[in-house]
């Protein structure tokens, strides 16, 4: 038996996590992009942005990565619990299991004769039976999904690298600065995300990019208009 390298493993969970990488960097940079411009407009001391910045998206990444968890491993309970009580289902109640087939068959325009094929077939053979019942009822299986702890990882990774991209550039240069190219350079960012949901979703290409744009700039517009509200609170 031909074990996968670890290359291999990791190109594997990457495919398998991609929904969740594109969300994580959408939250990531929607979320962060919006605090740090509504702190940058009311400051021009870089420090004060980048450590409101840098609290903001290490508390997202561990929160985005903990919710993650916590649903894919609801998911795979429920998977469980489902397999056992359809298993069990079986064996008291076989007929009954087998009508609902019937009935989902007939649902997706299978013709009356043809139905009742199917549901003789698999009444008379218990092992055909458990298969299809679970393949047409059942959620998505344990064996069938990445464990928990690789999804969250995903998350946290692709929620924290995106959240630093807005704020990297107060690192760098002075605040008024930092505001165009931190502006900038999260817009280019949303564009590709914008790419990546529709090629994940299989929607279109340019209302998704408009779309996840648009958030981005909401996102800006609310966090330096709650900036400045407070500001001229506090101030005045």
């Amino acid at each position: 038996m031909v074990h996968p390298t670890i290359f291999e493993r990791v190109k594997t969970s990457l495919a398998a996590s991609a929904g969740d990488i594109v969300f994580g960097m959408e939250d990531g940079t929607v979320s962060i992009f919006g605090l740090v411009l509504g702190v940058a407009a009311t400051t021009n001391d870089n420090m004060t942005v980048l450590v409101a910045g840098a609290s903001g998206a290490c508390a997202a990444a561990v929160s985005m990565m903990a919710g993650t968890y916590l649903e894919i491993e609801t998911e795979v309970d429920e998977a469980r619990t489902f397999s056992a009580r359809l298993a069990s289902e079986i064996a008291q109640r076989p007929d009954a299991v087998v009508a609902r087939i019937g009935d989902r068959l007939r649902a997706a325009g299978l013709a009356e004769t043809q139905t009742a094929l199917v549901t003789d077939l698999i009444r008379s053979k218990p092992g055909v039976l458990q298969g299809v019942a679970y393949a047409m009822t059942a959620p998505a299986t344990p064996e069938t999904m990445q464990s928990p702890l690789a999804h969250a990882l995903w998350m946290l990774i692709a929620d924290f690298v995106s959240a630093a991209i807005p704020i990297v550039p107060f690192a760098l240069m002075p605040v008024s600065e930092a505001r165009w190219v931190s502006t900038a350079i999260t817009m280019l960012l949303l564009i590709c995300l914008g790419v990546g949901r529709a090629r994940v979703g299989r929607r279109p290409l340019a209302r998704t990019v408009m779309e996840t744009v648009s958030i981005g700039v909401a996102a800006a517009l609310a966090g330096v208009g709650i900036g400045l509200v407070i500001a001229h609170a506090l101030g005045g």
